[in-house]
């Protein structure tokens, strides 16, 4: 490669023997190459290896232009991107071109007229594959000229040319990514006619700027991407346009928690004090995933608009930061991740769901609590017996000690922000808790028997054996029964306020 980015003109390109192929034959070639060495080929894609990648393949192999279609969250950008990776590193152009024309079939004037010149001696540059994406976000305002072009009357008037002279076009997006990939984002959202104006690059190859009988054979891979949504909400893809794209491909949300884990500690952005001093277990890793596959099976959700993949992100680097603020109020030098945190968690699900009519009524800060308190629910259940069927079985009750010590007129707060020894004591007087745990699962360290605890808590809660109040900053446990005949809790603080979000 180093020898022929050496090459500077036409003649010694052509000595070489280098032939140039169109840009749908260098992935497809590129691509095969990936296939027989079992080369991944798109790094960083999680969980769409059986399903999303393979039709990706297929639609290169096939030199399609291809949609990305799904809600979203489901990494429709992230692949586009990751399609460079499958042209050649460097490519020639004919220096000086804004269109980078190809050496041996240049289609602007510039290209035509330099090589009618010069010949062999036509200068040659190289461009590297990343300057070979160009990626447009559609919005409403997105006009033809910014992605066709233009005619300039500036450059008009200081070439002094009409207006019928091919030179006084100013190119846009799209034949300034000829030989690369250019990606629309958002494709519903681009107004019908613009959609419209799309329709003979991507069959004919050519394009019309106005009055201009201009044919320019681009050579672009067109990706497009969507979200079925839009195309009830926002607007929709012209059917013809549609019809041009030859690959529609589906993508998803992870199937499992243990793929969805593996995105979000993946994406995470938590710097090396973060990582280093707080240790965070795989059960609230777990819980994080968990919340987002409640929600998407939640009635207060609107499943058309989905649950990105963010959200975990978000959610999890929030709870890593307010352990790491309990560290630092605390002037401790480590800490691990509480139930308690997932308080924290709740701006970063709040701001990216959508609800329908019957969340709306509940309010984004209930549901929130609402989705942590099903995943609880969900996942107690590996760790621990099931309360319910406890209760009724004939053997004895594994959570007896610690109900009866709360019917006893006993009860917990947990605070966010409380230190670590207060937080352990506060624990320890459950009566049968730590028993509990040490014999469902005895060899744990000190860390990981405490979040358990208090998980047991949590879930007895949410199983209804245990009555949880929320405080401004934690959670308060008390009796059931207790609670029910005394609706005005003693402590005013044990109501939440459901509008803080």
């Amino acid at each position: 490669m180093s020898k022929l980015l050496d090459i500077k003109t036409l003649g010694q390109l052509k000595q070489t023997g280098y032939k140039s192929r169109s840009v749908k034959d260098e992935l497809r070639a590129n691509l095969i190459e990936q296939l027989k060495k079992r080369e991944g080929g798109f790094e960083g894609i999680i969980g769409f290896e059986d399903t999303v990648i393979p039709d990706l393949q297929t639609a290169i192999l096939s030199r399609h232009n291809i949609l990305l279609l799904g809600l979203r969250g489901q990494a429709k950008t992230r692949i586009a991107r990751l399609l460079v990776n499958l042209l050649d590193e460097y490519i020639p152009y004919i220096e000086g071109s804004e269109l980078f024309d190809d050496p041996y079939n240049p289609i602007s004037w510039f290209g035509h007229s330099i090589i009618t010149e010069k010949g062999d001696d036509t200068p040659i540059g190289w461009i590297h594959r990343s300057e070979r994406y160009t990626e447009k976000l559609a919005t409403p305002d997105v006009t033809v000229a910014d992605l066709i072009g233009d005619v300039d009357p500036i450059k008009a008037a200081t070439l002094k040319l009409t207006y019928s002279d091919e030179r006084v076009i100013h190119f846009g997006l799209i034949p300034r990514a000829h030989r690369g990939i250019f990606v629309i984002n958002e494709l519903p959202d681009l107004q019908a006619r613009i959609q419209v104006s799309l329709f003979n690059i991507l069959q004919e190859k050519d394009i019309q700027i106005r009055g201009f009988k201009l044919r320019l054979p681009l050579d672009i891979q067109f990706v497009f991407t969507a979200n079925p949504e839009d195309y009830t909400n926002r607007g929709s893809i012209v059917t013809p346009l549609k019809d041009r794209i030859e690959s529609q491909i589906l993508t998803h949300y992870p199937r499992s928690v243990e793929i969805s884990r593996k995105i979000t500690q993946q994406e995470a952005s938590l710097t090396d004090d973060q990582r280093i001093a707080i240790e965070a277990d795989g059960l609230v890793k777990n819980l994080v995933e968990q919340i987002a596959f409640e929600a998407r099976n939640s009635e207060y959700i609107d499943k058309k608009s989905g649950v990105s993949a963010r959200l975990t992100i978000s959610a999890y680097e929030n709870l890593i930061s307010n352990a790491e603020r309990r560290m630092i109020i605390n002037h401790e030098k480590t800490t691990f991740v509480r139930i308690t945190d997932f308080l924290g968690v709740i701006p970063a699900i709040t701001g990216k769901i959508e609800l329908v009519y019957e969340g709306e009524l509940e309010g984004p800060g209930k549901v929130a609590n609402i989705l942590i308190g099903k995943a609880i629910k969900s996942l107690l259940l590996s760790f621990f017996p099931d309360p319910e069927k406890a209760k009724k079985a004939k053997a004895p009750n594994p959570y007896a000690a610690i109900i009866n010590w709360f019917g006893d007129g006993n009860n917990v707060a947990l605070v966010d922000d409380m230190p670590m020894q207060e937080y352990k004591k506060a624990l320890e007087e459950v009566a049968g808790l730590k028993d509990l745990v040490k014999k469902v699962h005895p060899r744990l360290s000190e860390s990981q028997q405490l979040l358990l605890m208090e998980f047991v808590l949590h879930g007895l809660s949410e199983f209804s054996q245990l009555n949880k109040g929320f405080l401004d900053n934690g959670f308060a446990f008390s009796d059931m029964f207790n609670s029910l005949f005394n609706l005005q809790p003693d402590d005013d603080d044990l109501d939440i306020d459901d509008d803080r979000y």
